[in-house]
């Protein structure tokens, strides 16, 4: 190749050169091995070849080590071929600078260009300076000053980078490449941003081949009205499609659940929480906990298990209800009239100041406020004690209107240690003004036993009674009047009353099975053997059938 030695150059601005590139060299090289591992072998590169320049020159007295190649440079080095305008070539250490249009290739797969680019043939390590874009398949890296190591497919920014991949734009103040495995490492303010989202993180981990990023540190998610708050989950930016840990929240409009790990994926806007959840409805105004929650958005069903809890703090006093398992199902969705149906079933216990149940299972209308308990179903208030087959709660805004006991009724009222006020019956409807029983309704084999007290609050006696209809009106927790037809009945001084005759064959007093605050409602009591219901006998359709079939 020909070439022509430079004469009477300059030595004040070559010296300056000099100096400038002998600083440059070393802390460019510090900032590359400073994130190499040590323990990684480096194997030895071949000497750098130079393929093509429009011309060479060569001062061996101003700076020997040195040659300049000047227009249409190319040189090639382990499979990969640079190009630029100009460049100056260090034989002895078999490095180059590269100025104007730089570019790097290697294969059809990778392509690096910049505006300067100083690249150590031993160590196969490019140090790319201003205006520097890095092309792997797909994926593009801007930045404006990259170290790329060739022998570990390794390139990283410090000064600040921006990576797009196929709709997703990274940005941070640091960030590593690795082409071979296509995993992307970016720290201090990285910001992802997407059509449909926009993740901000500490430190963000992404894989431009599977499309997964992997978040650690303070990171946010949002998209429209849903956030999410994790330091630490994995997002799949193809699947939309996160498992977020470490107690992350997700926020959609008004609901936001908690757990030690939460599975969300936003297409289908369905969301599981393991382990500790709060799921909370503030619509609504309820809370559900448990060890595990499954929340589908799309529908607006929802399922608790596991130490299952709902909260409901609508009103003053809040109430506390448990079951082995919650399910919530939503009608007439994003709609005006949209309303919700609770179900718990198995061992489900409530407990609220003023009201405590237990029941095999409960089922809740949110459309007409009612509360219907099924299965050997028990209501406490205050003193009073309603059972049956079937209880039946209506509700008026935040107090409750009025229950109906279906078969079996019977409701009692504790005196003292041994006196009962009872009215037992096939159905029985109470009526309240507040939270005090303004009228008591029974039907069917009424029996009634009733202590009455005098003008002294001394108890006289005691009543007992048998029709078929009676009508109980109270007043200050008191009967004021009784109506009643075709009544039967004995009035027995105090004195004379036998004990057994103190209770009703139906009697049963299940004092030993209400919940006694809001953490009762997890322990569970069977009734003692001998008190259960009788089992009624429910009427059933025939079957119907064609003859000769």
């Amino acid at each position: 190749m020909n070439g022509k030695t430079i004469k009477g150059c300059n030595k004040g601005v070559l010296l300056f050169r000099m100096m400038l590139l002998i600083a440059f060299i070393v802390f460019s090289h510090q900032s590359v091995y400073s994130n190499v591992s040590k323990d990684k072998p480096r194997p030895q590169g071949r000497k750098v070849e130079l393929k093509h320049a429009d011309k060479v020159m060569y001062d061996q007295f101003k700076n020997a080590d040195m040659q300049i190649f000047v227009g249409n440079v190319s040189f090639i080095h382990e499979g990969v071929f640079l190009y630029c305008d100009s460049a100056n070539f260090f034989q002895d250490t078999n490095s180059f600078e590269a100025f104007g249009s730089v570019r790097m290739l290697q294969g059809d797969t990778l392509s690096l260009t910049s505006k300067y680019l100083y690249y150590d043939g031993n160590s196969q390590v490019a140090q790319a300076r201003k205006d520097v874009v890095l092309k792997h398949r797909q994926t593009v890296l801007y930045t404006d000053s990259l170290n790329y190591d060739r022998v570990y497919s390794e390139g990283y920014f410090f000064e600040g980078g921006k990576l797009v991949d196929e709709g997703n734009v990274l940005t941070s103040d640091w960030g590593q490449y690795e082409t071979s495995t296509r995993q992307a490492l970016f720290n201090y303010n990285v910001k992802l941003v997407n059509k449909e989202y926009v993740i901000t993180s500490d430190t963000l981990h992404y894989n431009t081949l599977v499309k997964l990023a992997h978040l650690t540190g303070p990171s946010n998610i949002t998209s429209g009205d849903s956030r999410i708050y994790t330091e630490r989950a994995d997002f799949n930016t193809l699947t939309n499609k996160s498992t977020l840990l470490d107690r992350s929240v997700l926020v959609d409009k008004d609901k936001q659940m908690i757990g030690d790990s939460v599975i969300y994926d936003r297409t289908t806007g369905v969301a599981q929480a393991f382990n500790d959840i709060i799921f909370n409805d503030k619509t609504n105004k309820n809370i559900f906990t448990g060890d595990y929650f499954y929340y589908n958005d799309s529908i607006g069903f929802a399922k608790a298990y596991g130490r299952a809890q709902v909260k409901n703090y609508s009103e003053t006093d809040t109430l506390f209800l448990h079951a082995d398992t919650f399910k919530v199902y939503t009608y007439n969705l994003k709609t005006d009239s949209v309303y919700r149906v609770l179900h718990g079933y198995y061992h489900s216990r409530s407990f609220r100041e003023d009201m405590q149940s237990v029941a095999d299972s409960l089922c809740y209308n949110s459309k007409n406020k009612t509360l219907f308990l099924y299965g050997n179903p028990i209501v406490w208030s205050d003193k009073r004690q309603i059972l049956g087959e079937e209880i039946r709660a209506y509700f008026n805004d935040s107090t409750m209107d009025s229950v109906n006991v279906v078969r079996q009724a019977l409701m009692v009222e504790q005196l003292d240690s041994v006196h009962y006020n009872q009215v037992a019956g096939n159905e029985m409807n109470v009526y309240f003004d507040g939270n005090e029983i303004k009228e008591d309704r029974v039907t069917g084999n009424v029996l009634i036993l009733y202590f009455p007290y005098d003008s002294d609050s001394i108890m006289t006696g005691m009543n007992y009674s048998e029709t078929s209809l009676l009508r109980l009106f109270m007043e200050n927790k008191k009967v004021k009047r009784i109506w009643t037809r075709e009544i039967t009945g004995t009035f027995y001084p105090l004195a004379l009353v036998e004990k057994p005759k103190l209770y009703l064959p139906q009697f049963a007093w299940f004092e030993y099975m209400r919940p006694k605050d809001k953490f009762d409602i997890f322990n569970w009591q069977d009734k003692t053997k001998g008190t259960e219901l009788k089992k009624t006998e429910r009427r059933v359709v025939p079957l119907q059938t064609l003859k000769g079939i």
